[in-house]
């Protein structure tokens, strides 16, 4: 079912597109001008309040003025440089480059502003004994010990007092009023005195200029003082820490070959070790490829040394001779022949000369790998001896390191504090960067009251109180007044406006009076319900609110009686079993009904009953559970609702209210739609919104608000008539009407 009450769709006509145009039209307009017509709707409703205000204002405007003691001010005006005109360009104690110059100006403002100035100009003028100074500030002299009794000057500790009391007046009446895009500042001094005032103003520059040329002397003497203090720690922090790294370098053996500065730090060269290590891996590189290149020549099959040795390569030449001229006596003769036995005993001779020749030379070639070997393994041995000693020595360099860096760092602050020592004698030697420009004078006319200022002043101030009165007011009343307001404030279509009754009992009368005025209203509710859907008015509905009283329950009622009037048969349901209703309205007894069914009686014979309207029954609530959300939460409700159906054309139920209380939510999910009833000024816009969105969350169809207890009269711009419901009914004379 659609939750917009706006009539069922046509087949494809031309027409409902132009009126659906001209309605959005028509809205955008109203939405346009709606808030200026709230803003206007409230001045005209609230208007005597407004005029009150504004009146007060002004009558307390008029009466200020004429009440007020005329004050006179004076101005005196002062340069602040943004560095001082120096004679040397030492750096003072005080940091006077600073990044930006508004910190610069904000801090110098702050400091004419400071007690320590008024004290100074007390302290000049002599304030605390001049009665004239009092008096120009309203203070009764009376309460002041300006004299003792016996007619004596006051003691110490009432000088005291009145010093105080006359400090806190300057800084009360004194105004810093710096000029914009300038260094130039004015001291502005307001009292009743106009002597007093030029006095004052003239005084607080001089004595500012004064206090910050005392500050300056007073820094540099305590700095100076806390620099002498300081380089004698430093000194100390230097000389020990310088020896505690000499001593632990000669715990751990380290070192340093050569030391050098950087950017103010020492930075250390590689240590004895590490040089001596470097030497000895070099050494055993070389001893290395010496090793290498003897064990291949040793391991050589024919051994090189062999074949390149000339000795050796003489016999093998003369053995090839010979063994070629044996070859050539096997040709002609047998080798028992003289000759060729002479010749293979010569060749005989001559390898085994060349295998002792060989065998000499192999074993020169070994001997020199080996001691070749030797070299590297005694080099590789104090060189893992030399990287153990360096392992540790470097590990010992980090805390020698960290000793070096206390060294550099101490021997750093002493210098520097050493030099900005030196500087501190001559650093304050320069101007005041503070400059009178003018001096104050005289006033010669009062500077306030000023009666066209202050009734300014006071009809502002009563339009802004008048606002704000008329906003808690409305505040105050935040419901929902007219039935604009309904689809405005939550979105819901407006079914219809019920008017007001006197109570409970005449509005049941006026239900069953069908020529009521509140009948009558609840007919355009039910015919706007006709238009909800496309089936017409649903089958089944609930009907809730925010709270309880609203009429919630008479809603219910008038719904199920227009229905069964319209030859429907209906029944109503009183859902709300922690304070039902409907049998009070019906005049009937309680025992058993909605809760008996959720319980688990699946009859609704003894729970279902008549009633004198024809076609109308009724399922009162029956006894209150112990948790009726409980009872709700099962599908006993839905399996209701759908038997009920199966007998009558309409279920109408009657649901508790939504704030604070879990019923409703869990009763709209078996319902085919819900009517929202909102009391006229009852409940905030803010809580039918919060109910709203509980129903929303839970899903449930909304068909729209019924806005009941409306009082036409009360609604400014609303006839409650013709359009809304029906005061004097179109149709019906004045004589019919009464």
């Amino acid at each position: 079912m659609s939750s917009v009450a706006t009539p069922p769709a046509e087949t494809g006509s031309i027409f409902d597109d132009d009126r659906a145009y001209d309605e959005a039209v028509v809205r955008k307009h109203d939405r346009d001008g709606s808030l200026i017509r709230d803003y206007v709707a409230i001045v005209l409703r609230r208007k005597w309040v407004i005029l009150a205000v504004l009146v007060a204002a002004l009558l307390a405007g008029v009466a200020a003025t004429l009440l007020a003691t005329p004050q006179y001010t004076a101005s005196s005006r002062i340069e602040i440089s943004r560095q001082d005109q120096r004679i040397t360009d030492v750096e003072s104690v005080a940091d006077s480059d600073r990044t930006f110059d508004q910190e610069f100006y904000e801090t110098q403002y702050e400091l004419l502003r400071a007690r320590a100035v008024a004290e100074r100009v007390e302290r000049e003028l002599r304030l605390a004994t001049r009665p004239e100074f009092f008096e120009a500030h309203g203070v009764d002299l009376s309460e002041l010990p300006l004299r003792e009794t016996n007619g004596q000057a006051p003691s110490r500790e009432q000088l005291g007092e009145l010093r105080e009391a006359a400090v806190d007046l300057l800084l009360d009446h004194v105004q810093i009023s710096p000029i914009a895009r300038s260094s130039l500042v004015d001291i502005v001094y307001t009292s009743a005195n106009p002597t007093l005032s030029a006095e004052v103003a003239n005084a607080w520059a001089e004595q500012f200029i004064a206090e910050s040329i005392d500050r300056r002397f007073s820094m540099t003497s305590d700095a100076q003082e806390y620099l002498e203090r300081r380089l004698g720690e430093l000194r100390e922090d230097v000389q020990d820490s310088e020896r505690k790294l000499v001593t632990y370098a000669n715990q751990n053996d380290i070192v340093i070959l050569n030391r050098q500065e950087e950017d103010g730090r020492t930075v250390s060269t590689p240590t004895l070790t590490a040089a001596t290590l470097e030497q000895l891996n070099s050494a055993l590189v070389e001893a290395t490829a010496q090793r290498v290149a003897l064990e291949a020549r040793a391991s050589s099959p024919n051994g090189s040394d062999v074949a390149a040795n000339p000795a050796v390569g003489n016999l093998r030449n003369r053995r090839s001779e010979l063994q070629a001229q044996y070859a050539e006596l096997m040709v002609r003769f047998e080798p028992g022949y003289p000759a060729a036995r002479a010749l293979a005993e010569q060749i005989e001779a001559l390898d085994n000369s060349i295998a002792r020749e060989e065998a000499r030379l192999r074993g020169g070639s070994q001997g020199d790998f080996q001691a070749a070997l030797r070299r590297e393994q005694a080099l590789q041995a104090r060189v893992d001896n030399l990287t153990d000693q360096l392992r540790n020595q470097e590990r010992a360099r980090i805390q020698y390191n960290i000793y070096q860096n206390e060294v550099d760092t101490n021997r750093e602050l002493y210098e520097g504090t050493l030099q900005r020592y030196r500087e501190i004698g001559v650093a304050s030697v320069g101007a005041s960067n503070i400059s009178i420009v003018d001096l104050a004078q005289v006033p010669v006319g009062p500077s306030s009251p000023n009666l066209l200022l202050n009734l300014l002043v006071a009809l502002f101030g009563g339009i802004a109180a008048a606002g704000i009165i008329v906003f808690l007011i409305e505040q105050f009343d935040d419901g929902i007044r007219n039935p604009d307001d309904v689809t405005a404030s939550t979105g819901l279509p407006l079914l219809g406006a019920i008017p007001i009754a006197d109570d409970d009992e005449e509005i049941v009368d006026l239900i069953n009076d069908p020529k009521s005025e509140v009948s009558e209203a609840y007919l355009t509710v039910r015919s706007n319900l006709a238009l909800s859907s496309s089936h017409g008015v649903p089958r089944s509905l609930l009907v809730t609110s925010s709270r309880a009283a609203e009429g919630k329950s008479s809603t219910s009622y008038a719904l199920a009686t227009i229905l069964a009037r319209t030859g429907k048969s209906v029944v109503l349901v009183d859902a709300d079993m922690r304070s039902p209703s409907v049998h009070q309205i019906l005049g009937r007894e309680n025992a058993k009904g909605f809760s008996n069914f959720l319980a688990g009686e699946g009859a609704l014979e003894g729970l279902v009953h008549t009633t004198g309207t024809p076609n109308l029954s009724v399922m009162t609530a029956g006894p209150t559970p112990p948790s009726a959300a409980e009872l709700l939460s099962g599908d006993r409700t839905t399996t209701l609702i759908e038997t009920l159906l199966a007998q009558y054309d309409h279920v109408v139920v009657d649901a508790p209210p939504l704030l604070g209380i879990a019923d409703a939510p869990l009763l709209s999910k078996s319902v085919g739609g819900v009517v929202y009833v909102i009391e006229s000024r009852g409940v905030p816009v803010r809580g039918v919104n919060m109910s709203l969105d509980r129903l929303r969350d839970s899903r449930a169809t909304l068909l729209g608000g019924v806005l009941t207890k409306f009082d036409d009269e009360a609604a400014a711009g609303y006839g409650y008539g013709y359009g809304y419901g029906y005061g004097l009914k179109y149709g019906r004379t004045e004589d019919e009407a009464a």
